[in-house]
């Protein structure tokens, strides 16, 4: 339940614990769990998320960006943390607070050296990026003969990992370019061995290739939104439990008869007498405009309650005709009720976009049911 009437994202850490456990459960023995916490952790709490983590074993944390490394960083979180997308300009905060970076490019990997040079630091783990055909980031494999020239000349880089990303390990119809990208993924390992220290990891697979693709785990796989329970498969969803559940209260119900409009410029037009209850939030807290004109549903009670109009900057009208409700009353937009998924598909976009959509401005509330 709320604690107040004010809109929240109430963050499950149970869900996350679930959730964790089934995917450890599709892993071979041996394999390590990279869970990814970037962009606030899909929208949740990056540090309420990882420091759940780091309790439940995972072995390796990653951000896009060292500025959200940092943070966590500051906060006491003491895994080794990856960083998917540095920038020259967070490059000496990376090596100042031990987090490590993803080199995809010469550019990017002769900056971070410097940066390391300029320090005390030497096996500074780095990890190697190679692009199979995301075509997104990565080295090609003509970059091979280079990276082991730079790597193996000096003791300032220490490759902690060789990976890569899919591009489609969620679409059955791709299964044929996922295993293209897979040998192409091998092909660039035998081109790597005779040089990669000892204890270099190697990983591919995103939540859907550990799903789909179990032979192609490697030493260790990475996992967003899995976590966050959704798999983008149906079936598997319902083994898993959402963390992010988006709550607000109705703040006035109105009687609405035919002919009134609703909301800015005649968004809708009653054909009805109607009962339109005002929500206080909108597209600035990331419900967007596309969730307008009934495409969005609310749960109010056990009755479903589409949106009604337009969506507004702090505020949506919903249909709760017929529905026994008064105001103050909860409302629910996304969560193990109302999937994030479904509502995302119904709008034309992913869960992904919704979740990580909700702005800072709604409070986050952690609980562990």
């Amino acid at each position: 339940m709320l604690a107040n009437r004010d809109t929240v994202l109430e963050i499950d850490l149970g869900a996350l614990a679930h959730n964790y456990m089934f995917l450890r459960s599709k892993l071979n023995p041996g394999t390590l769990l990279l869970a990814v916490v970037k962009a606030y952790a899909y929208g949740s709490d990056s540090f309420a998320l990882a420091q759940k983590l780091e309790k439940l074993g995972a072995d390796y944390l990653a951000v896009a960006f060292a500025s959200e490394g940092l943070q966590l960083r500051k906060q006491g979180i003491r895994l080794p943390i990856m960083v998917f997308h540095p920038q020259a300009s967070g490059l000496d905060i990376m090596v100042q607070y031990n987090l490590e970076p993803c080199l995809y490019s010469r550019n990017i990997f002769n900056a971070f050296l410097e940066s390391v040079k300029r320090s005390d630091k030497r096996n500074f783990p780095v990890h190697i990026k190679f692009n199979t055909g995301l075509n997104r980031l990565g080295f090609g494999p003509e970059d091979i003969s280079w990276l082991k020239d730079n790597l193996t000349h000096s003791d300032l880089l220490r490759p902690a990992s060789v990976y890569s990303h899919l591009a489609a390990s969620d679409d059955p119809a791709e299964r044929e370019f996922t295993q293209q990208q897979i040998g192409a993924f091998k092909a660039i390992l035998n081109a790597c061995a005779p040089w990669l220290p000892a204890g270099a990891l190697k990983h591919l697979l995103n939540t859907s290739g550990v799903l789909n693709y179990p032979e192609a785990q490697f030493d260790m796989v990475r996992t967003g939104i899995g976590l966050h329970g959704y798999a983008n498969n149906p079936e598997t969803d319902q083994l898993l439990r959402p963390v992010a559940s988006l709550k607000t209260r109705i703040s006035q119900i109105h009687q609405v008869a035919p002919g009134d409009w609703v909301g800015y410029n005649k968004g809708f037009v009653a054909d009805r007498e109607m009962s339109v209850a005002t929500l206080p939030l909108g597209h600035a807290d990331g419900i967007g405009r596309q969730f307008g004109q009934g495409v969005g549903k609310f749960i109010v009670g056990r009755a479903s309650a589409p949106t009604v109009g337009n969506i507004c900057m702090d505020m949506t009208m919903i249909d709760v005709t017929g529905v026994h409700c008064q105001e103050g009353d909860e409302v629910l937009f996304f969560g193990a009720t109302n999937s994030a998924e479904v509502q995302a598909a119904n709008a034309g976009t992913i869960s992904y976009e919704l979740i990580t959509g909700i702005s800072q401005r709604v409070a986050r509330q952690i609980v562990e049911n």
